[in-house]
This record gives C-alpha cells, structure tokens and sequence, in this order.
C-alpha cells in the first residue's frame, strides 16, 4: 500500500470516507469479477452484510488474503462491497475511554508480566509477590470486566501487564492500553494488520533515546510488539505515538505470530510465514526461511538475522504449465525466543520444512549466540521426510503421503533445578516432551509423552514449570479424547500426576466443541490455569491435577467498550496473574473452531 492510502484508511477507522473501491480493484476484482469461477461476483455479493464480509476476510474463505490488511481495509473493502456500514468503529472505543488517564506507573516497580512470560526464560511462573494471588483464593475468583475486541472472531492475544497499565493486541490491528483494574481505555494505535503477539515493555533513557526527533533526550518507556504483515513496532508506552517502525523480512507471505523479547538493547523478533498454509493458487513454492531477527530497541535497526536454514532457497524445477519449485525452504519460528544471560544463547523452537530436502534444524530446537546470531548448535527431534500441515500429495510441496506436521510451535522453557543444574524444557506437537542439555548442545536428558500428536495436536502453545515440576497441556484434536494436563518431574521426566479433559462444557463433543487444550498454561504457586477448546478456563491443584475452579465463557458478555463480545474456543494465549487479578483472552474462530471477541479480567 502507499503510505498516503495507507494514511487514509487508518483514518477511515474513525469515521472518515474510504478508499474501498480502490482497495477492491488492487486486491479482489481480478478474482471476483474475473474469471476465477470459485469466487462470487462484486454483484453477488452486494446481498451480503458488511459484518460477513469482515468476518471472511478475518478468520473466513479470504482470512489469507485478509491478514495483509489494517482493520481499516477490511471496512472499507466490506463498506463498498455491501453498500453499507460496518456497526461501530473500528477501534471499539467510542464509549469506555478513562475519563482521566492514570501516568503511567515505573513498569519495574509493581506486579507485572511483561511479554510473553514473566522472565525470560519462558516458563510462565508467576511468582507469589507478582500473582498477588495465592491457591486459596483462587476458587473465590469472579468476573470483573469484559472488553470486547470489534471486526474479530478470535481473541488471540495475550495481554501485558506493567505499570498499572493492561495492553493488548487485536485481530483488527488495533493495539490498547487499558487501566489493568477497570479495564477502561487509555490510548489506542492502529498498526498496518492484526497483531498476535504479546507486548514487552522497556526503559527509554534520556541518554539512549529512540531515534525520533520528538523523543530526543526524553527518558520513559517504549513497548514493542509485531504484526501480522512483518512490521515490528515501538510505541511511547504511556501514549501510544510511533516511535518506529521496522519491516522484519521482504517476504511477500511473512507473519509475526511469536512474541518479541527485549534484552539488554536487543529486540529479539522470532519469524515465521503463510508459505505453509495460506498461499495463493500459482504460487511458487517455498521460498522463506525462518529464524530471528535482531534490532536495535532504540533506533529498530537490524542487528543481526539467523536462519534456521542456512541454504538459500534456489530453484528445483519447472514444470509445463509454469508452476515452479523452490527449496529448501521452512524452519518457522512461530513462539518467543527464549534468553540465556549465563550462556549469552538463545533458544527456540522451530517448525517443519516447506519444500526441498529436509533441514537438520526443522522440528527441532536451536541455540542462537546472543551477540552474534551464529546458530550453535540444532536438535532435531524428527528427522525424516519434511511434513507440512494441510499439504495434499501430489501437490508441487508435499511428498507422497502426508507429514505428521511435528513442529514445536512452543516456546522452551529454561528451567533451573533444586541442585542447581538447568534444562531446556520443551513440547512437541508430536505429542512429546523432552529436556534438553544446554552445556551439551541439547543432548537429551529425558523424554515424556503427553498425546499421540497431529496437524492440531500434542503440544501447541506452550507449557509451564515451577521449582518441581513441568505441566503440559495437551491437544489431540483428531483424537478419541482430546485434551490432558500433564504435571511431570523435572528431574526425570516421570508423571506425577494427570488430569483427563473433563466432559466438554460447551455441550455436544465434535471438533468445535470438545476438551483439546490448545493453549499455553500458567503456573503460580499451588495452582496451574489452563483454557480449553471448550470455552471454558480452569484451575488446577499443583498437588494432584484436582480441578479447583471453572469459569464457562461461552455466552455473551457486557463489555466495557460498548462492543458486542462472547467467548469460544481457546487456543494460545494463556491466562495472564498479576497483582491479584487473572485476565484470560477467549475465542478462536479458525480451523472449524468456535470464534469469540472478549478479554475478561477476574479478581476474588
């Protein structure tokens, strides 16, 4: 898009005319007024509302197509197909809005989770001081607020704590900063397309400020986060204005799914892409290579960038009717990177190669030098043909048969030991789990299996540990029964105990309504809180998996800001504790599951 059509479409969002016509013409006629027969005309599409036409270009038919667009493009475009207005505005907030904003609080100061885990060694523990919220209570807690996220059918975001402040990203690319006790709105930004990524939070010193001229020699907070068309941002925590932004990678299919993660001056931008699953009919695959990015926090500048496959992609072959072949291409990183101060190392997990020969490093785990992003050294834990999700054969990428699809779409979890000695923890969504020797290039300690694995199963989103124990969650999707919780010892891998899904709470058991549990877990102490396929969100005991607290989302909610919300299913962002409060994100309207739009916040 040009940036002055880009400009006026974000404007659109608060109510100025669109260029959706335009839009449609550049984007969407040469198939639906062409000669693509599976797609219906613009006059066919004239008795449609606006709202379905968003909902398909968001998690529908054209959710691929749709994901390269702002919140403001999908309005416009679905405005000028429909005739009419979309309800509401593209914000959400026209009502909601803190009448006086609170100053933003030292994030460093008070209760926090800033990112995707509380530190960054990723094993989603929230200590006693940070939770503010101890076992006892837990049973106690009930809804306080609801906010409700416009044009989404997935709440896919997992909220940051800091400063006394909640933000949060959304499917329409609309970015907020809530008050974290009232939930009311004190700044919004618009970014170029959705964002899944959690938000972190960093110092901005007078000395070592952004490069924008405005905020020379001023000293505050910055917050970073990514969208779904590859840019990478930096925001004044406490207004939203831009201070930069980055595009992490040219590829033409990019997408930012995992968190970034900030230290010592680095934003460290994990990469992924649509090549997968949502590329176009005649595309010429594969051609991106996963990895990381890393940027200069004040200036966005590329530091260095590691891929998880090192040959460039080339080339394999042509074929008559001028499709083409290239390769090797993959290695995904879909989750948060995870740091190791003491080792100057990264680790991530990485996902299944594309096309050509299969890489050493796909489906695996790799350590990535801090300084320099030389990759040290890479794990695979399923070598063998490449194996891509929703790959039909005899399709130019996929071999004779299709692949199990075990990527590790979790991030690892650096665990430390009651004798001191630290691990890699990580779950596969072949269904199993391993701990890793970091002093040994990721020499297996032990291994666990929680599931039987699939396209949408095993291990997904992400997994929890304490001083004692590892907690796996556990899809399955196309199982007899999916979902489990799994509690294992860290020191040997062996079960402690396990928590079969209870019945599903949503009602009839079919893919769209049963117990897989997509979604990364959090552990405070005495307690491990896990979301479901279901709808519903639970508590478990560390002590012996009994289920201590439920809460059902599946219905309606009166939202704060005014926007029509209701829960669904589940799947990736776990609940988030901090300061005495739970905040748990609900809905998942892709791959046949049940959408939803609503944060909810909990307190006892």
């Amino acid at each position: 898009m040009a940036a002055a059509l880009g400009a006026r479409l974000l404007r659109a969002g608060a109510g100025e005319p669109s260029d959706g016509q335009r839009l449609f013409d550049t984007q969407c006629r040469a198939c639906h007024d062409g000669n693509d027969a599976r797609a219906p005309s613009l006059a066919a599409m004239r008795g449609r509302s606006p709202q379905a036409i968003v909902d398909a270009l968001t998690s529908g038919s054209m959710r691929y197509q749709g994901l390269h667009l702002s919140g403001g493009e999908r309005r416009a475009v679905a405005e000028f197909v429909a005739g009419r207005r979309v309800r509401g505005t593209v914000a959400g907030a026209t009502i909601g809005r803190c009448g006086k904003p609170s100053p933003l609080d030292d994030p460093f100061a008070g209760p926090s989770w800033n990112g995707w885990s509380p530190t960054i060694a990723n094993t989603h523990f929230q200590n006693a001081e940070q939770a503010g919220l101890t076992g006892d209570r837990v049973p106690q807690l009930r809804l306080k607020w609801a906010f409700g996220f416009p044009d989404a059918t997935s709440a896919w975001a997992q909220p940051t704590i800091a400063g006394g402040r909640l933000f949060v990203g959304s499917q329409n690319g609309i970015v907020y900063s809530l008050d974290a006790k009232s939930g009311c709105v004190a700044w919004t930004f618009v970014a170029r397309a959705g964002v899944r990524t959690s938000i972190v939070i960093g110092e901005r010193s007078a000395d070592r400020s952004a490069n924008a001229s405005r905020y020379r020699g001023r000293s505050g907070y910055t917050a970073y986060f990514a969208d779904q068309n590859g840019y990478v941002y930096a925001v004044d925590a406490a207004t939203g204005r831009e201070i930069w932004r980055r595009k992490a990678d040219e590829h033409p299919l990019v997408r930012l799914t995992g968190s970034p993660v900030l230290f010592e001056g680095r934003l460290y931008v994990p990469l992924s892409s649509y090549e997968e699953g949502g590329k176009p009919p005649g595309y010429a695959c594969c051609t991106f290579r996963g990895g990381v990015i890393a940027l200069d926090a004040r200036t966005g500048n590329t530091v260095w960038r590691a891929y998880t496959i090192a040959e460039p992609p080339a080339l394999i072959r042509s074929y008559a009717d001028g499709t083409e072949v290239w390769g090797p291409s993959g290695g995904a990183v879909w989750s948060a990177p995870t740091i190791d101060p003491g080792r100057g190392a990264l680790y991530v997990g990485v996902g299944n190669t594309y096309s050509g020969a299969p890489q050493p490093a796909t489906d695996g785990v790799a350590a990535i030098d801090l300084k320099t992003g030389a990759v040290r050294w890479a794990r695979q834990m399923y070598p063998g043909e490449r194996d891509v999700f929703g790959c039909t054969p005899g399709e130019v990428n996929c071999g004779a048969r299709s692949g199990p699809d075990f990527d590790f779409g979790a991030s690892p979890a650096l665990v430390r030991l009651s004798n001191g000695r630290e691990l890699i923890v990580a779950g596969q969504k072949s269904g199993v789990a391993y701990a890793l020797d970091p002093d040994r290039k990721g020499e297996q300690v032990w291994r666990y299996r929680a599931g039987g694995g699939s396209g949408l199963g095993g291990i997904q989103w992400g997994i929890a540990a304490d001083t004692e124990r590892a907690y796996f969650p556990v899809a399955d999707i196309y199982s007899d029964m999916p979902g489990g919780l799994h509690a294992v010892a860290l020191a040997d891998g062996a079960r402690a105990w396990y928590m079969p899904p209870p019945a599903p709470i949503c009602g009839r058991a079919g893919r769209s309504c049963s117990g897989a549990q997509f979604s990364a877990v959090t552990v405070i102490p005495g307690i491990v809180f896990s979301p479901s396929n279901d709808g519903a969100v639970r508590a478990y005991s560390t002590a012996n998996g009994e289920i201590v607290w439920t809460f059902d989302t599946n219905r309606d909610f009166a939202t704060l800001n005014g926007v029509r919300a209701r829960g669904g299913s589940m799947n990736g962002p776990a609940p988030v504790v901090a300061g005495g409060m739970v905040y748990v994100s609900s809905g998942y309207g892709t791959f046949g599951l049940r959408p939803g739009n609503v944060l909810l916040a909990f307190a006892p």
